[in-house]
């Protein structure tokens, strides 16, 4: 189906690269449906079947569900778009395909542009600053994802797999804020690995994630969340609806519209679009007047609301049902009585699960980043800046030390869910 996908865009990009405008139109807009058609297929429809109208599906007729479908399927439309809109030359079927099937992103991302690949798919080196550079980024993202993700998924997943008369102001956050930190690690591990991996074969990725629990106000979390996919609903989808250049109700619609889709792309689920609708609501609401007020309120406060308000839009996006969703949701506030005893801290983090816990809040905070900055141990995607010979061989040895921790934790079995399956 890969290879299908391949050819099947190499003969779009082709026809859209013609002089002819009917014909390149005509051109994109199939090879959109197309591919949009192929997503739909495989990812949502059983849940229009089934969700929707109600029928019941034997599993003989339910798709599985191919690994990076979604990400895979942007980069396609976008490589379509770009060459319509000229930012990019034609692909040979050789560098389309291989920009296509990308081994170190094409699972997890991020999204690439195709532009800003095309010239190394053709010609690229591959310095020592490189290799060291990539292995630093393949362990930061092995550790953020096997340490810390894992870690806290376990008490993220025993806290949502409870009873919902179990559920308490007390366990309703501590499975919050486990999830809070398991999603972004997890996201933004694979991310790592992937640009680390990157490194090594000469290609430059761009950071998918800038500690986006530091931004003060939910359209500060956009920007800096999942960076390579937000920029693409803005690019080919936001700009092209109309973007905030028509007027505050057209603003408003395409916000709505944006944060629909974005949440179906998430997964085929009721709760995914709620969570995308959530966000979308919070934006309106703070382009409407909250946005002002933020930047001109005490900054911890700020911090506090958004924090809160991503907090609440994990719970959405984490639980199975809406029942649940509102049950966490009002015990975060305390506003849920529970039927049975309150289940104990020590019962759901140990000691090993709170220390990681910890270390993940840590490392969610740029302050971390900016201390490893003057501390001159941290590289750059951009600009392969000289850690020195005594620090790059710290950094070095240390990074070794991290890897091979995070080889013993997978060597020994321990929980490694892959919640990337569901997108």
């Amino acid at each position: 189906m890969l290879l299908s996908s391949v050819a099947m865009n190499y003969l779009f990009g082709i026809l859209i690269s013609r002089d002819n405008p009917k014909l390149s139109n005509a051109g994109l807009a199939a090879g959109i449906f197309s591919n949009l058609a192929i997503l739909f297929y495989f990812k949502y429809f059983s849940f229009f079947i089934h969700d929707i109208f109600g029928c019941q599906l034997s599993k003989a007729l339910i798709p599985a569900l191919p690994l990076g479908i979604s990400f895979f399927t942007f980069q396609s439309i976008s490589y379509l778009f770009d060459v319509h809109r000229r930012l990019a030359s034609k692909a040979s079927l050789l560098d389309l395909g291989l920009y296509i099937t990308m081994f170190p992103q094409l699972i997890a991302g991020p999204i690439v542009r195709y532009d800003s690949v095309a010239d190394a798919l053709k010609k690229r080196t591959i310095t020592g600053l490189q290799v060291r550079d990539g292995i630093l980024f393949f362990v930061l993202g092995m550790a953020q994802k096997v340490l810390i993700a894992n870690n806290v998924a376990k008490v993220a997943d025993t806290v949502f797999s409870l009873q919902l008369d179990q559920v308490t102001t007390s366990t309703a956050w501590i499975g919050a804020v486990a999830y809070t930190l398991q999603i972004y690690f997890d996201f933004a591990g694979y991310s790592n690995m992937a640009i680390g991996i990157g490194l090594f074969m000469g290609f430059k990725f761009p950071v998918n994630f800038d500690f986006p629990y530091a931004a003060k106000s939910i359209t500060e979390f956009w920007r800096r969340w999942h960076i390579s996919l937000s920029s693409w609903f803005r690019d080919y989808l936001y700009i092209p609806l109309g973007g905030n250049r028509k007027g505050k109700l057209r603003t408003y619609s395409n916000l709505i519209a944006v944060f629909f889709l974005c949440g179906l792309w998430h997964g085929a689920s009721f709760t995914f679009i709620a969570w995308g609708m959530y966000h979308g609501c919070l934006l309106i609401i703070e382009r409407i007047r909250l946005q002002s007020f933020l930047t001109k309120t005490f900054k911890p406060v700020a911090h506090l609301y958004t924090l809160t308000m991503v907090i609440i839009g994990w719970i959405l996006f984490r639980s199975e049902t809406f029942e649940q969703a509102s049950t966490f949701i009002l015990s975060i506030f305390g506003l849920h009585q529970s039927g049975v005893t309150a289940i104990g801290f020590a019962q759901l983090v140990t000691n090993e699960n709170l220390f990681f816990a910890v270390t993940g809040m840590i490392f969610s905070s740029p302050a971390i980043k900016n201390c490893l900055g003057r501390a001159k141990v941290l590289p750059g995607i951009e600009d392969h800046r000289p850690l020195g010979r005594r620090n790059s061989v710290i950094v070095i040895f240390t990074a070794l030390l991290v890897f091979l921790v995070c080889s013993m934790y997978i060597l020994a079995g321990t929980y490694n869910p892959f919640i990337y399956f569901r997108f």
